[in-house]
C-alpha cells in the first residue's frame, strides 16, 4: 500500500509540475506573439491590374501635410501670393474639365481672377494624409474637405473636394482636383 500512494504522489506531483510549466502552443492559423517570421500572406488575386505592387505606399512626411494645408488656408483667406510660395514654378493641374501643365504666373493670374467675384470662402476639412511610394519617387498629401464661398452678390454655394497633391523637393508640383457637387435643396411647399 505504501508502495503505491508513494506511486500515486509521486504522478500527481509530476503531473502537477507539468500543468505548470506547460507553455501554450499557437494554433497552426495563430501567429506567436514573439514570432520573428512574418505572417503568412494569403495569395490574393484582384479584379483588375496596375503598374506597382497592391501595397505600394508608405506613410509620407508630415511637413508636406503642413506645406499643403498652410498653403489651401492662405487661399481660404485670400492670401493668394502666401498660398503660391507653396508652389513649384510649374504645376500640372488636373480637375473637372480641365487638365494642363501651367506656370506659376499663370496660377497666380488663376487664384486673383476667382478672388475678384469672391467675399469668402470657408474649408470645412474631413481628413488628411501624406503617403510615400515605396521607392520614394512619388510622394502625395491626401485632403478630403468640403469648400463653402459666398460671392460678392452674397450667394452661397459649396462643392466637396478630394484633392492629391504631389511634392517634390518641399513644392507642389501637381494638383488633381475630384469634386462632388451637392444636389439643390428642395423648396419647401
Amino acid at each position: 500500500m505504501k508502495k503505491m500512494s508513494l506511486w500515486l504522489v509521486m504522478g500527481l506531483v509530476l503531473f502537477m509540475a507539468s500543468c505548470q510549466n506547460q507553455v501554450k502552443q499557437p494554433a497552426a492559423n495563430e501567429a506567436s506573439a514573439d514570432s520573428t517570421k512574418p505572417a503568412v500572406q494569403p495569395n490574393i488575386q484582384y479584379a483588375y491590374t496596375i503598374g506597382h505592387p497592391a501595397d505600394n505606399w508608405d506613410r509620407g512626411s508630415q511637413e508636406n501635410v503642413a506645406i499643403v494645408l498652410n498653403a489651401l488656408k492662405a487661399f481660404e483667406t485670400g492670401n493668394v501670393d502666401e498660398c503660391l510660395k507653396a508652389f513649384a514654378d510649374s504645376v500640372h493641374w488636373q480637375g473637372d474639365y480641365y487638365d494642363a501643365k501651367i506656370s506659376k504666373d499663370s496660377l497666380t493670374s488663376m487664384f486673383k481672377n476667382s478672388w475678384k467675384n469672391l467675399a469668402s470662402i470657408k474649408i470645412d476639412m474631413s481628413d488628411f494624409e501624406s503617403v510615400i511610394s515605396k521607392d520614394k519617387k512619388d510622394e502625395y498629401v491626401g485632403l478630403w474637405y468640403k469648400q463653402k464661398w459666398t460671392d460678392k452678390k452674397g450667394k452661397t454655394d459649396s462643392i466637396y473636394h478630394m484633392d492629391d497633391v504631389k511634392i517634390m523637393n518641399g513644392k507642389i508640383v501637381e494638383l488633381d482636383e475630384k469634386t462632388r457637387h451637392f444636389p439643390v435643396p428642395k423648396k419647401k411647399m
